[in-house]
C-alpha cells in the first residue's frame, strides 16, 4: 500500500494588479489562471475572456482590485494571427474536429485579386453564425454539450465587426495550401468561424490549424510572460511581473482629487468640477497618489462606477515602491 505525500497548503496573500500571460497551447484559460494564481499565492483572481486550449497568446490575468476592471478587456478589440488550411472542413472548425468534407485546391485560382475581394467581403460589420463547439447557451445548455451529443441546433447569426483584415496565401509544413489571417475584430467574433467562412468564399472550404492572440485592448504579446518563465523566478521576481491595475485603464481620461474630495468620491458620492463630459475616467487621489476607481463625467458631475475599497488601496500603497515603477500616471485637474 502506497502512502500519498501530504498536500502542501499554500499560504494565500492579497495581490493586486495584472499579469500579462502568454497562454500556452493545450491549457484552458482557467487552467492557466489557476497555475499563475498558485505561483503568486494570490487570494483572488480572474481572467479577461477565454482562449481555447488550441489557441495561444495574450491573456491578461487580473488579481485582487484589478478584477473590478476585467470587463473592460472583455469588450476590447482583439488582434489574432491564424492559419486556415484550405480544402478540408471539420466538425469543429479547427484541427480538433473530425473531417467533414475534402475538396481539391487549385492555388492558381487563389490570385491576389481573389484574396483582395474576399478580404473586402469580410471587412467591416459582418454577421456570424456561432459554432456549435462554443460556450454560448441555448435553453440553458452550452452549445458544445449539444455538439458532443451529436446534435446541431439552430443558432441566430450575430453582428460583429472586423476592423482590419489581411489575407495572404501560404503553405503548411506539409506543403498544403493555406491562408494566413491577421485580423483585428470586435468582442464576440469567432476566428474559427471566420476561417471557415473565408474558405467557403474561396470555394474550397477551410479549418484553422493555428491561432494566436497577439493583442487585446492595446496590450501586446511582446509585454507578456510565459508560465515557464514565471515558474523559474523567485517570489519577488514573480510579484514584480504583476503590473498595476491601471494597466487596464490606458484608454481612460484621468482626474486627480485632493484628500477631502478623494474621501467623498471613495464613499460613492458624486463630485462637481470643471471637467468635460467623458464616458470613462480613471480617478486618482493626489496624496498619497493612488487609484480610487473608475467613473464617468456628465454635466460637470464625476459619477463613480467601480471603486476600490480602502483596504485594497492600503494594500496597494504598501507595495507601491515595487508596483509603481512601470506605471505611466498622468493627472488632469
Amino acid at each position: 500500500m502506497t502512502t500519498r505525500a501530504p498536500r502542501i497548503r499554500v499560504q494565500r496573500r492579497p495581490v493586486h494588479g495584472v499579469l500579462l500571460l502568454d497562454k500556452p497551447l493545450g491549457l484552458s484559460s482557467n487552467d492557466a489562471l489557476q497555475k499563475a494564481k498558485w505561483l503568486l499565492r494570490a487570494e483572488k483572481a480572474g481572467h479577461t475572456g477565454t482562449l481555447d486550449p488550441l489557441a495561444s497568446g495574450v491573456l491578461p490575468l487580473c488579481f485582487g482590485a484589478a478584477t473590478k476592471f476585467s470587463a473592460l478587456q472583455l469588450d476590447a478589440p482583439k488582434t489574432y494571427e491564424a492559419i486556415a488550411l484550405l480544402g478540408t472542413t471539420t466538425t469543429t472548425g479547427d484541427a480538433e474536429g473530425q473531417v467533414r468534407e475534402q475538396r481539391q485546391v487549385d492555388p492558381a485560382q487563389l490570385t491576389p485579386e481573389r484574396l483582395a475581394a474576399v478580404q473586402a467581403q469580410f471587412t467591416g460589420p459582418i454577421r456570424q453564425v456561432p459554432p456549435m463547439h462554443s460556450a454560448l447557451k441555448k435553453d440553458g445548455r452550452a452549445l458544445y454539450e449539444y455538439a458532443r451529443a451529436g446534435l446541431e441546433v439552430e443558432r441566430p447569426a450575430r453582428d460583429v465587426e472586423i476592423f482590419k483584415l489581411n489575407l495572404a496565401l501560404t503553405q503548411t509544413d506539409q506543403a498544403q495550401a493555406a491562408i494566413k489571417i491577421r485580423v483585428t475584430c470586435s468582442k464576440g467574433t469567432y476566428i474559427r468561424t471566420l476561417g471557415e467562412d473565408i474558405g467557403q468564399a474561396l470555394g474550397c472550404g477551410a479549418h484553422l490549424v493555428f491561432l494566436r492572440r497577439i493583442d487585446t485592448g492595446g496590450l501586446g504579446v511582446e509585454r507578456c510572460i510565459t508560465l515557464e518563465q514565471l515558474q523559474a523566478m523567485d517570489e519577488d521576481q514573480r510579484l514584480a511581473q504583476v503590473q498595476p491595475a491601471q494597466t487596464l485603464l490606458a484608454g481612460h481620461a484621468t482626474i486627480t482629487l485632493d484628500e477631502q474630495e478623494a474621501g467623498r468620491f471613495l464613499s460613492g458620492l458624486r463630485r462637481r468640477g470643471p471637467w468635460p463630459d467623458a464616458p470613462a475616467v480613471a480617478v486618482y487621489a493626489e496624496q498619497p497618489h493612488a487609484l480610487l476607481g473608475v467613473a464617468h463625467v456628465r454635466g460637470g458631475e464625476l459619477i463613480p462606477d467601480r471603486l476600490l475599497s480602502p483596504l485594497e488601496i492600503q494594500q496597494i500603497l504598501q507595495g507601491a515602491p515595487r508596483a509603481d515603477h512601470n506605471t505611466p500616471l498622468s493627472a488632469a485637474h
